[in-house]
């Protein structure tokens, strides 16, 4: 009788406790599901990966592709928030949007804010400057020389990894991503440091104009990857969309469409 009355006690005890304990609060992944939209970071000067269409005002580009992608997995509608790289983090935490996309690179500060997907492409830094002058700026030794002109977006990597890296040569900082390669074209700056797949897609742009300088060789190493908001369940969905995306063929359609 002591027994079972000790169990009862227990087991009053452990429902009690249950009781008590809040409930667990639905994740992110929920929200948007519920919500019915995906809220999509993007920049819109970062091509080929988004750029805002000046007819529509609307984006397209790889990572647009990729957003409409993931919202048709989510079975929700993507909305896209406009964003910049040097107020992109600001924008996270501020709770803007819940996944920046449009070639956002991994990196450690990032990181401390919110997740990053599996990467989807590793890369590095590397030149791009006219092709008559390829073989002047092979090394950061030849491009880190007074008077030569290190043109940079403010804000976001390439920035960052000039700084780094040019001591000698001057930067000159241009707010306009999308018109930065014309100021290389027409003479107005000598290069710019940036991923390489960019470098190639510019180079399709302005054929016997603008060239890549080694991109297959880049000066360091560098990862893209989608910036989520801190949230568990999001993370091993973008995850699992992605790994499900590169077996099937369905990246490497929408990846050919924009960089091949």
């Amino acid at each position: 009788m002591l027994r079972a009355f000790a169990g009862l006690a227990a087991a009053m005890v452990m429902m009690a406790s249950a009781q008590a304990q809040p409930a667990a609060s639905p994740s992110r992944l929920d929200d948007i599901i519920q919500r019915g939209t995906l809220r999509v970071g993007m920049t819109g000067d970062y091509a080929p990966f988004s750029v805002v269409d000046k007819t529509t005002s609307g984006f397209r580009g790889f990572d647009v592709d990729m957003a409409e992608a993931l919202g048709k997995a989510l079975g929700v509608k993507v909305e896209y928030v406009k964003t910049a790289w040097p107020q992109m983090t600001n924008d996270l935490e501020a709770d803007r949007f819940d996944i920046a996309m449009g070639g956002v690179s991994i990196t450690l500060d990032r990181q401390k804010k919110g997740f990053f997907s599996i990467p989807i492409m590793r890369e590095g830094k590397t030149p791009i400057t006219r092709c008559t002058d390829v073989g002047k700026y092979q090394t950061l030794a030849e491009i880190d020389r007074a008077g030569t002109r290190v043109i940079v977006n403010p804000g976001g990597t390439n920035e960052r990894f000039a700084r780094a890296h040019v001591k000698n040569a001057e930067i000159k900082v241009f707010n306009d991503n999308t018109k930065i390669f014309d100021e290389i074209a027409k003479g107005d700056a000598d290069l710019m440091m940036t991923d390489a797949s960019e470098t190639r897609y510019q180079q399709k742009l302005h054929p016997g104009v603008l060239c890549a300088v080694h991109p297959d060789q880049p000066f360091d190493f560098a990862e893209k990857a989608y910036w989520l908001q801190r949230d568990v369940a999001l993370k091993f969905f973008v995850d699992q969309w992605l790994d499900i995306a590169m077996k099937d063929g369905s990246f490497k359609r929408i990846y050919a469409a924009w960089f091949e």
